[in-house]
């Protein structure tokens, strides 16, 4: 009798808490109480105060309202952020913190939310991490799950929309937004969506291959940096052409040092799971995309798809691994002044917005922009993202800097019409 009563007064004690709460609130943001009164969590009698505590009492202690955090969703919704968990979703917010370039741009870019960190605050964030984005004055940056399930309605059928995705993954280094919708499988969902194909037609969406059957845990075959190893040795299989070019492009990821060694950011880059670092790993996730791709296409057609997606990398891996090595020797050569926070001879393909000289950043966009179009492209079924936009531009891109250095050289030879020769003719 005592512990019922105990739960009624609860009860009624919530209840006053979530009247306040809509009364004021209708006043001051009308559109979000309209959002969750159209969610399911207004249907299941979820209050404010369950995601947001109760400290906040009045429009003088609005920072004590919590943030909810995946630990306050998973309460309800335990599976899905178990799943969450083990996806790399989840280590958004770490793959930002430890990319060099974070560190160069304003904190409003970051911490702030305009920039990266508008995307990749899908990720888990410790309590230090929110404590010190509230100090700083980001007290809003702290949420996860509303990336996708918006505030305060947490549409299901939203989220299960392509659209869903469209924010974070499109641009400048993922346009997969683009590459998908304009790829026969996001023309069909477009027209399916829009009632011209019939609601039973085969239109994959970016949770039809990416989230099979709602898993949370998303997570690809070749990771965000297309980078595959063994084990730090060659995957099985490749060629050794192929796994020595790889080897460049780690060295100059800093994963490597110029004598092949692992050093201290590959725990980084192992903790971001921005790339595949066993063939068990790799293999896991391909052939869970094999399974996906084989409801609509036979096995056959789906793996010999894939495996021209690999062989698209190692080609664009030949162009980069050249235009790396270019750079580097101008490095050791003495003719390309190499910053002061570049551990190694060798161009930091993470630390790209502050690369100082034309060429240097010549590299960084035929890195992170036209190699992720190369690759991106074909896995998202689109050509001409592949063609134009990827393998096109990393030639011309190769050409500049191959011109670039040959005329930094020939700058630095003595009597030769070089820099000081032009001053003083």
């Amino acid at each position: 009798m005592k512990r019922g009563l105990i739960l009624i007064f609860g009860c009624m004690v919530a209840s006053i808490y979530a009247d306040n709460c809509v009364k004021c609130h209708t006043d001051i943001t009308p559109g979000m109480v309209k959002d969750w009164k159209i969610s399911a969590h207004y249907e299941e009698d979820v209050s404010c105060a369950d995601c947001h505590g109760e400290e906040h009492q009045n429009n003088t202690d609005f920072e004590k309202a919590g943030i909810p955090t995946p630990e306050t969703c998973a309460g309800c919704h335990e599976d899905q952020v178990s799943q969450y968990k083990k996806g790399k979703h989840s280590l958004a917010w770490a793959a930002l913190k430890a990319m060099p370039t974070t560190h160069f741009k304003p904190m409003e870019l970051i911490d702030g939310g305009k920039g990266c960190g508008g995307c990749h605050k899908i990720g888990i964030k410790s309590e230090e991490d929110i404590a010190q984005l509230k100090e700083d004055g980001h007290h809003f940056g702290s949420g996860s799950c509303d990336a996708c399930h918006t505030r305060h309605a947490f549409s299901l059928k939203e989220a299960r929309q392509p659209q869903a995705c469209q924010t974070c993954h499109m641009g400048f280094d993922h346009p997969q937004w683009e590459m998908y919708s304009t790829s026969k499988h996001g023309v069909r969902a477009l027209l399916k969506q829009n009632g011209v194909l019939p609601e039973d037609t085969a239109a994959p969406t970016c949770q039809t291959c990416h989230m099979k059957d709602g898993n949370h845990e998303v997570r690809t075959a070749w990771g965000f940096l297309a980078v595959r190893t063994n084990g730090l040795e060659r995957y099985p299989g490749e060629s050794d052409e192929w796994w020595a070019n790889r080897v460049t492009i780690l060295q100059a990821l800093g994963v490597l040092d110029p004598d092949g060694n692992p050093t201290l950011r590959l725990d980084v880059i192992a903790g971001a799971q921005v790339a595949r670092l066993t063939a068990e790993g790799f293999d896991k996730e391909r052939n869970k995309m094999i399974e996906i791709c084989s409801e609509c296409h036979s096995e056959n057609y789906a793996r010999s798809e894939l495996e021209k997606g690999d062989q698209i990398i190692r080609r664009g891996d030949e162009l980069l691994a050249e235009a790396i090595l270019i750079i580097a020797d101008l490095y050791k050569d003495g003719l390309l002044e190499k910053p002061e926070h570049y551990t190694y001879d060798f161009p930091d393909l993470l630390a790209f917005h502050d690369a100082p000289t034309p060429i240097e950043q010549t590299l960084f966009v035929m890195h992170l922009k036209h190699r992720m179009r190369l690759f991106q492209g074909a896995f998202h079924n689109n050509p001409d993202y592949t063609l134009w936009y990827g393998w096109n531009e990393m030639v011309m891109d190769l050409t500049e800097i191959k011109h670039a250095a040959k005329e930094i050289r020939k700058d630095a030879e003595p009597n030769n019409g070089g820099f000081f020769s032009k001053i003083f003719k």
